[in-house]
């Protein structure tokens, strides 16, 4: 089977609070290239329900995830690149969004789609929740955090990069391009 000419997707993950926007949207800027925020692509029921406290179930995430997939399957057959900040906390997750490259095969982790987890601390992550629903900037409750914390998983053997998301955005940002640059490298 012939290759597919496509772009590249960097996903920025992690729980609530460790920066994907922030980062996601400046790492896009500086690689010239479109960012895609996965909590604009929540439905509004699900976006009630965390505002009320309550933990997404697999019927909700599921579907929003398929929709990334599509979305950024859509920007990579065009040819773009892409980043997207989507928490991504379940390998079966990041098996959904790795399956937007046309050329992916399941359980391989060899695909156009590379993720970064934003690695940080509880402590600091919770800060950063109180902070953001004091100034009622998300829709995402602190009461959520354990919960995601508890569905997070990471496997070493799917290559996820791991940055250190306690430093300043432009430190991360410098650390990501870093990361990009080696793997380019070691092709």
């Amino acid at each position: 089977m012939a290759s597919v000419q496509k772009g590249s997707g960097i996903v920025i993950m992690g729980v609530s609070g460790s920066g994907k926007s922030t980062i996601g949207h400046m790492l896009a800027e500086v690689m010239e290239c479109s960012f895609l925020d996965a909590d604009d692509f929540h439905p509004t029921s699900n976006k009630e329900k965390m505002h009320k406290g309550i933990p997404l179930s697999e019927e909700d995430r599921i579907p929003w995830l398929e929709t990334l997939r599509d979305t950024l399957r859509e920007r990579l057959l065009d040819g773009k690149n892409v980043v997207l900040g989507c928490s991504a906390l379940q390998k079966h997750y990041r098996e959904i969004l790795r399956s937007a490259d046309p050329n992916y095969r399941s359980g391989s982790f060899s695909s156009s789609v590379k993720f970064v987890l934003l690695n940080v601390e509880a402590k600091v992550l919770a800060a950063r929740l109180q902070t953001r629903a004091a100034e009622g900037k998300h829709f995402m409750p602190p009461s959520l955090l354990q919960s995601q914390l508890e569905l997070l998983q990471v496997d070493e053997v799917e290559g996820i990069w791991k940055v250190d998301a306690s430093l300043s955005p432009q430190a991360i940002v410098g650390n990501i391009q870093a990361l990009i640059l080696q793997s380019k490298g070691n092709r």
